[in-house]
């Protein structure tokens, strides 16, 4: 199931890179809840669209993701989380971010979908720091 999970979270920052709404909102449960760094927001599919639209002219890339670990509740319900690198670009400026993400899936009319996605920058400390 980890494997499973692990695709599905691809899929979805692929989405998010391709700037593709469609696929975002087919792989997403609304209403959804997202925790980040400017807070927690339980989003309606017309608000999380506003929010994705809003990223026009910054592109998302993936690095890499890692570390993935992953549980499942019970048939419908199961967890993930990873480590990721990614980095915005817009113009010329490139940012990179580190950051660790959980997602929450749930099985409905048999397609998972996330009901929960959470992002936390990341601090890694230098060995012996």
């Amino acid at each position: 199931m980890e494997k499973q999970l692990l695709e599905l979270e691809k899929k979805y920052w692929k989405a998010m890179e391709d700037h593709d709404f469609k696929t975002v909102e087919n792989l997403t449960r609304f209403p959804c809840i997202v925790a980040g760094r400017t807070g927690v927001r339980t989003m309606h599919a017309a608000e999380f669209q506003q929010m994705f639209e809003s990223g026009a002219g910054r592109q998302l890339k993936v690095l890499d993701i890692s570390g993935a670990q992953s549980q499942v509740i019970n048939e419908d319900t199961a967890i993930i989380a990873y480590r990721i690198g990614f980095e915005y670009i817009t113009g010329e400026n490139r940012s990179s971010f580190r950051c660790v993400c959980a997602s929450t899936w749930v099985k409905e009319n048999d397609n998972w979908v996330c009901a929960l996605h959470t992002e936390t920058d990341l601090n890694e400390q230098p060995a012996g720091a």
